[in-house]
């Protein structure tokens, strides 16, 4: 497909440029990568096809839209320009061919899902397993990253829908929360916190913690609370894999304060054991975060459809204590 721009190259000489979608493809890659073998890496091409069409793009305008360093590529004010319009571009093709899609109810096309490490073990199994059900021909995608890398990947339209911890507040963006998460002590069977039923937020100030990584939204509310009750902080490991938390709690290393929903299935096998913080409930919420748009495309409204109906399969109400 061939798309007609016009370019004027001086105010005396005004002539007609002609770039086809695949250049634009290459040069919005170079232009988020930050280099032409990052972007020939992304468009599974060849570096020095990416750097031919990028220089007949760049004669075809009569102008450079790149700065090239040793490190890398910036754009120049016309590249800004450009790009701004190449992503309208893609969006409108993408706009175009969800509504084709639509029109034969939802026979086939590509849905490309992301969420956390405890959305992709504890949700999304279960979700698409239902979804694959209703849509044998629909090919699911699904992408396991931290919140910020997701993000960017829905403004790339490299991700349709995501489930993430919340809170998200972005203009370009709509968030829709449907869950709200216990948080719960986790600890080895026979550590001393598992045997009592409730414990006092400030007794975790004396044992060492196992936590999901630093920055991340779960762990900004776990780190709200411990500010909130005043308790000290010793964290001797973070990290955002949550069967790697249960691995060194079951361990001894220390405990962790994870979903309910993470250890409900391991509470058979003894190898934990779990409680409240006694007079007070932690909870994370999450929510679907997805581009905003006029026009919603099918897909993401059937995964969100049927994920309404299975709400209450999910978030592992504690029993009560």
């Amino acid at each position: 497909m061939r798309v007609s721009f016009r370019a004027a190259q001086t105010a005396r000489n005004d002539t007609r440029s002609e770039m086809d979608v695949r250049q634009l493809e290459m040069f919005r890659a170079v232009a988020e990568e930050g280099a032409f073998t990052r972007a020939a890496q992304r468009l599974n091409v060849s570096q020095s096809a990416v750097s031919r069409q990028l220089q007949l793009l760049e004669q075809e305008l009569g102008t450079l839209l790149f700065h090239r360093t040793g490190r890398g590529v910036s754009l120049t004010a016309e590249g800004e320009l450009l790009l701004g319009t190449a992503k309208r571009i893609d969006r409108d093709m993408q706009d175009v061919m969800a509504r084709i899609s639509e029109t034969q109810n939802l026979q086939r096309g590509v849905v490309s899902l992301a969420g956390g490490m405890t959305v992709c073990l504890y949700i999304l199994p279960k979700l698409l397993r239902k979804f694959r059900a209703l849509h044998k021909e629909v090919e699911l995608r699904v992408t396991s990253e931290s919140s910020d890398t997701i993000l960017r990947l829905i403004r790339n339209h490299q991700v349709d829908l995501a489930l993430l911890t919340l809170p998200i507040v972005a203009a370009d963006l709509e968030v829709q929360p449907v869950l709200k998460e216990e948080m719960v002590v986790v600890t080895a069977k026979k550590h001393p916190l598992g045997r009592e039923r409730t414990i006092e937020p400030r007794s975790l100030g004396r044992y060492p913690l196992v936590l999901y990584e630093s920055g991340s939204n779960t762990r900004n509310v776990i780190d709200q609370f411990f500010r909130e009750q005043e308790i000290p902080i010793n964290v001797v490991m973070e990290t955002e894999n949550v069967e790697i938390i249960k691995a060194m709690v079951a361990s001894g290393l220390g405990v962790s304060v994870i979903p309910y929903a993470a250890i409900v299935g391991d509470l058979r096998s003894g190898r934990f054991a779990w409680t409240r913080m006694r007079g007070q409930r932690l909870y994370r919420e999450t929510g679907w975060v997805f581009l905003k748009s006029d026009h919603l495309p099918r897909s993401i409204t059937e995964v969100l459809r049927v994920f309404d109906e299975m709400k209450d399969q999910f978030g592992g109400k504690p029993p009560g204590r």
